[in-house]
């Protein structure tokens, strides 16, 4: 429309035919969004004209009326129709419509007024005037709720809403007055709203429009109210807690009240008026203070205010709200922590702080800022998943969920009070693993259900995971080289356990040279043992077992190990192991004939031949010294691998190097078990491995024994 059209439109507007205001407000609404059109039509005196109309007109002429309202403000302009005596009664105009009027359309531009007046007041341009104090925001809206106190309540049920763009205004009206309480915190008075708003069920709306399959249609709002809720669990958690506040002090008294104190007093009080043990009925004496008050339930002194520094006054609504759901369960905890150890205690005051933060650094509320909704300018549907966390509107039975896993994983760790910070890491962990991966669709039931089912076992594999990154990320060097120092532990270890087994000795068979038939009837006993100084093979044959086992000076006959050339087996290792000999003094070659038989055996050679063992360095051909046939393959591994390891050759068995791999891998575990994720990556402290000086000291020093 023309700029020059504009009188005319205002002649049209100010009609006594109700068809002419129509149809000039519904032109008016398609062309006010063009500053240049809305500046001549505010100077020409339109802007009088569409409130009259907002304020007396009816059906489709309001609804166009107020949808030409609504564009003329997002273009910044008509901020003066809330200004002035008679700005009131346009605003109680447009709550009364929310209240009262039922058509869809009426109440979408209503409510996208609203969002604008109560959203202007976080605006640069908006910052209201002396003279003008309830212009905008929150404030603007009071004197109308006043008169329509069932407003919140109708604002909140439209987001149950079939019409979408309904849905999405509501939303939008919501998320203003939160960012207003927020940025407005006078008093009490924005902890009261927000309270409001939660007893009316704006969360539980929320989560279901979060959950929704018609996301999209109000992804923005949902966003923001999202990110509203971060903000809000932030400002509570910093709030400290006062014992002078009334509120703060009411919320402390009832956690006492509600751990039934009496149960826990081992006599009665005489110094109560009603006890029957009262000397005399006429004097009062004060009542006996329990010394122990606030440590039984968990704080780590008796002063629970010093407690909630870190969780303020969100880990006390927290723990409040865990104590009234569930008073007969708390009871019932304290009575049963009571009965155990004092170390063995879980301090649930202190676990149930954890929790709240454990939960806050979750969800990132540190990171929340009120322009983060705006950065999502395109919300691609394959991201929701990553971008919205509808189970921070479940944070109140996140808490408990979490609370109890943490006292189950108190229980089945077996831990301690010095174990507090590792169940903390494990509940952590926990909460990563089920709600972290939990997908935006997912019932908060089967949270639940999954946190308090979660296998510990499973657990600490994740753990381990967690900090084999940790430490590839920030550590890898100093990761590789304690990896490779345990890998040489573990073979020491294993190189160990082998010899020992040739220390202790073992019995082999001993098949006769014509022994055709079964390998019992044909075959002796032949007793092998190593010298206690590791030099030595002792070996000798016999008829039959003996008990106890020979003894060195019974083997008569013996091999210098420094003599032995190889060792050979039919021992099947792996693919790799049975190789060409090479330069190398290791063979295991698998003997088709004997392993069809069923037999093993393992061959000891030499360079000098033992029919002339004068004769020394031989003749530079390798003869076997020594045939012996183990009884079961897991002899063989130890007899051969221990040989080989004696010899400072590479074991070779697939039996020994399971049992090398799981003393390394078990061996890092235990090490990284003792080191906490956080600590971990800050490296040594400050001076370690600086040797101290010797300056002022002398030899004057002895040993006490």
């Amino acid at each position: 429309m023309d700029q020059a059209d504009i009188p005319a439109l205002l002649a049209r507007l100010s009609s006594d035919e109700d068809a002419a205001r129509k149809m000039a407000v519904f032109k008016l609404q398609t062309s006010i969004n063009d500053p240049s059109f809305a500046d001549v039509f505010i100077s020409s005196g339109g802007l009088v004209i569409l409130r009259r109309l907002i304020m007396e007109s009816s059906g489709n002429t309001l609804a166009y009326s107020l949808q030409s309202l609504t564009r003329l403000l997002e273009v910044d302009m008509g901020w003066d129709v809330f200004e002035g005596p008679t700005a009131s009664d346009l605003v109680e105009r447009i709550v009364q419509l929310i209240v009262t009027n039922p058509l869809v359309n009426i109440l979408r531009g209503a409510m996208s007024i609203l969002v604008a007046l109560v959203g202007h007041s976080q605006s640069p341009q908006g910052d209201a005037s002396p003279t003008t104090p309830g212009s905008f925001g929150f404030r603007a809206l009071k004197p109308a709720v006043a008169v329509y106190p069932q407003f919140f309540e109708l604002v909140v049920r439209e987001l149950s809403s079939a019409d979408h763009s309904l849905c999405a205004n509501a939303l939008m009206l919501v998320n203003a007055l939160i960012r207003d309480a927020l940025s407005n915190p006078s008093g009490d008075e924005w902890s009261k709203l927000i309270k409001r708003l939660q007893e009316l069920g704006i969360v539980k709306a929320v989560y279901k429009l979060m959950q929704s399959s018609a996301l999209q249609d109000f992804a923005h709002p949902v966003l923001e109210f999202q990110t509203l809720s971060k903000l809000l669990l932030k400002r509570w958690r910093d709030i400290p807690v006062d014992v002078d506040h009334p509120e703060h002090r009411r919320s402390l008294k009832s956690l006492h009240l509600a751990s039934a104190p009496e149960r826990k007093e081992s006599e009665p009080e005489r110094d109560d008026p009603g006890s029957p043990d009262k000397k005399s009925p006429d004097k009062k004496s004060p009542k006996k203070h329990n010394p122990e008050k606030w440590r039984r339930l968990g704080f780590t002194s008796e002063s629970p205010a010093h407690d909630f520094e870190i969780s303020g006054c969100l880990g006390m609504m927290d723990l409040s709200d865990y104590v009234k759901k569930n008073e007969d369960g708390y009871q019932k905890l304290l009575l049963e922590q009571a009965s155990r150890p004092p170390l063995e205690r879980c301090p649930i005051a202190r676990a149930s702080m954890t929790v709240t933060l454990v939960l806050c650094d979750h969800f990132e509320i540190d990171k929340a800022d009120l322009e983060e909704a705006k950065g999502y300018h395109d919300l691609d549907p394959s991201r929701y998943d990553i971008i919205f966390q509808p189970f921070l509107l479940q944070w109140s039975r996140l808490h408990v969920a979490g609370l109890q896993a943490f006292f189950r994983l108190w229980k089945a760790t077996g831990a301690q009070v010095g174990d507090f910070t590792k169940v903390a890491e494990l509940l952590r962990i926990l909460v990563e693993e089920v709600v972290g991966q939990a997908t935006r669709t997912k019932d908060v039931s089967e949270i639940e259900e999954d946190m308090q089912e979660y296998d510990v076992a499973r657990l600490r594999e994740v753990q381990m995971e967690l900090l084999e990154m940790a430490f590839d990320d920030t550590w890898n060097e100093h990761l590789h080289q304690a990896r490779e120092v345990q890998k040489q532990e573990a073979i020491q270890f294993v190189k160990e356990q082998r010899v020992r087994c040739l220390l202790q000795g073992s019995w082999f068979t001993r098949p006769t040279e014509n022994g055709v038939g079964s390998k019992q009837e044909a075959s002796v006993w032949r007793f092998a043992k190593l010298s206690s100084n590791r030099r030595y093979l002792h070996y000798a044959d016999f008829g039959s077992k003996i008990t106890p086992d020979p003894g060195l000076n019974t083997l008569k006959e013996r091999i210098d190990l420094s003599t032995i050339s190889s060792v050979m087996s039919n021992v099947s290792a792996n693919s790799d192991a049975a190789s060409t000999r090479s330069d190398s003094t290791v063979q295991n070659v698998a003997n088709n004939n004997s392993s069809s038989k069923g037999s093993t055996k393992i061959t000891i050679y030499s360079y000098v031949d033992a029919t002339e063992v004068g004769r020394p360095g031989g003749d530079g051909a390798e003869y076997p010294i020594l045939t012996l046939w183990p009884t079961t393959h897991s002899l063989a591994s130890e007899w051969l691998d221990g040989l080989l390891m004696l010899l400072n050759q590479t074991p070779i068995t697939a039996e020994t190097k399971k049992l090398v791999q799981l003393v390394d891998y078990y061996g890092l575990k235990i090490r990284l078990l003792n080191v906490r994720m956080d600590t971990a990556l800050k490296g040594p402290p400050e001076g370690a491995g600086v040797v101290p000086s010797r300056e002022g000291l002398d030899e004057d020093y002895f040993f006490e024994i």
